[in-house]
């Protein structure tokens, strides 16, 4: 297979076929190093083989490892600190646990959550699903971007009138909610928008985990 054919294929197909074209020996398992001094990559195949002469990742050892950066990276929690505190079940501190997980739940292109099922901390099988990138976005808080007014809301200085907007996944647009007079009433346009626009989706979010709507609903309401 070249390397265009591999990079075709799905995030399944590319881990299965990384799996029965290059195993590995139990030479090359006890060299391989620990990742962030407590985790340990286990699997019985090379994660990182060269396909067509360039090195790849599995796709279940890439998501691993970036939740793995999550938990322990320094340089994450700079850039990101909602991730500070965050930490990992004990299963997954080897990658053979996590694989085991990922084959039953991963769905290509969606991606690793653990915030959707409830407010744990921790990384784990009963707090983690694969979502779509459009319920990601539907929830993110973006605290630190949007300056001091509350989330949805913009001062337009040349009128020194409040603006409310929201970004709706439904028609990948972003609505103008019209111009308040104080960023509260702003704000309440856009959560009303917000809870308005998660009903509408809720049937698409049942389709994933009948817990997620409720959730989704408490993370809205919780912004500010």
């Amino acid at each position: 297979m070249n390397l265009q054919e591999f990079n075709s294929l799905g995030d399944r197909d590319k881990h299965d076929y990384i799996i029965m074209n290059f195993p590995s020996n139990a030479r090359s398992l006890s060299k391989r190093k620990m990742v962030h001094m407590i985790c340990f990559n286990d699997a019985n195949y090379c994660t990182n083989p060269m396909v067509d002469g360039k090195k790849v990742m599995c796709p279940a050892y890439m998501t691993w490892k970036h939740m793995l950066n999550r938990v322990f990276s320094d340089k994450c929690h700079a850039k990101q600190p909602t991730y500070s505190g965050v930490t990992l079940c004990s299963a997954w501190l080897s990658f053979g646990g996590f694989l085991a997980w990922w084959q039953s739940n991963q769905v290509d292109g969606w991606q690793l959550d653990k915030d959707l099922l409830s407010d744990s901390r921790e990384y784990s099988p009963e707090s983690c699903l694969f979502v779509p990138s459009w319920l990601n976005k539907f929830t993110i808080n973006c605290g630190s971007a949007r300056g001091e007014w509350p989330i949805g809301v913009h001062l337009e200085k040349e009128t020194g009138r409040f603006r409310a907007a929201c970004s709706n996944p439904i028609t990948s647009k972003f609505e103008n909610l019209g111009r308040f007079s104080s960023p509260n009433d702003a704000h309440s346009a856009w959560l009303n928008r917000k809870l308005d626009l998660a009903l509408e989706l809720k049937p698409k979010m049942d389709t994933i985990d009948a817990r997620i709507y409720q959730r989704v609903v408490t993370i809205i309401t919780r912004q500010k």
